[in-house]
């Protein structure tokens, strides 16, 4: 959330082991055993993902692709597995793979969406997101996801409208929000961008990304203890913040923020 903060992957969800979608010859007769053995794998690579050890969930992914071929949830879970190691072109072959056996399930489109951002293919994310959309009007992910793609494209008008559309539909939707206030931020609207930041970390108190950009946002502003406060808390939830590249080229943050917070650190 590659960690992706601001795009979102599709919550991981195995679809029926048994059942395949558009499967072009006869499957063969699955037994109770290999479904118990599926599911064993299934939980084991959703334990390996929540503890971050994407390796480990690959691996289990494989075992399930291995012996249920026509599972496109299992292929579009590899792929998360392999986006969050940053291999993408792998990641592509799998969201493929998954959209064939599935046309008209959501979750492969949105995950191929942020494999093709990662790529920088912006306009081919976006069309995948407008197609999930199409699907589902009600998506917030792919609200968010999109604004994401246009924010790539320096479309932040268009970017603010989408993480707007996306938290209206799930008003609860974190990572939206913040992503929200980011672009408000990168658009000159400073002091509105400063106080989405301030509601956010007030309901999400561990929000690092959130901190961060407090962080930048008051130390320009003059604010050096705020700034000071937030850094402390941004960086003992998530050390990378400390990384100018991964803020600019994996996290993706805008062009003042990341300055902002490049003059912080430089004085740190």
């Amino acid at each position: 959330m590659i960690k992706l903060i601001g795009i979102v992957l599709s919550l991981l969800v195995v679809f029926g082991w048994a059942t395949p979608v558009m499967a072009e010859s006869p499957q063969p007769f699955i037994t109770q055993e290999q479904l118990e053995q599926g599911e064993k794998w299934k939980n084991q690579a959703f334990t390996a993902t929540n503890q971050g050890d994407f390796e480990t969930a690959e691996e289990y992914w494989t075992k399930i692709i291995d012996n249920f071929p026509t599972n496109p949830g299992a292929w579009s879970n590899r792929g998360n597995s392999r986006v969050s190691q940053n291999k993408l072109q792998a990641a592509l072959t799998d969201y493929n793979k998954a959209i064939e056996l599935a046309p008209n399930v959501t979750d492969p489109f949105l995950n191929r969406g942020t494999a093709l951002e990662g790529l920088g293919k912006w306009d081919e994310a976006i069309a995948d997101y407008n197609h999930v959309l199409e699907l589902d009007p009600n998506d917030a992910m792919a609200y968010n996801n999109r604004g994401n793609a246009k924010a790539g494209l320096g479309k932040w008008q268009e970017a603010i409208a989408d993480y707007q559309k996306s938290f209206e539909i799930a008003p609860n939707f974190a990572f939206a929000r913040a992503n929200y206030a980011i672009a408000l931020y990168e658009t000159g609207q400073k002091e509105e961008a400063i106080h989405e930041m301030r509601n956010i970390v007030r309901k999400y108190p561990n929000f690092a990304d959130v901190r961060a950009a407090l962080t930048a946002a008051y130390w320009v502003s003059g604010q050096k203890g705020e700034a000071e406060s937030n850094w402390v808390a941004a960086y003992g939830l998530d050390g990378r913040y400390k990384d100018m590249n991964w803020v600019k080229n994996i996290r993706r943050w805008p062009p003042s923020l990341a300055e902002a917070l490049d003059k912080f650190l430089k004085i740190q």
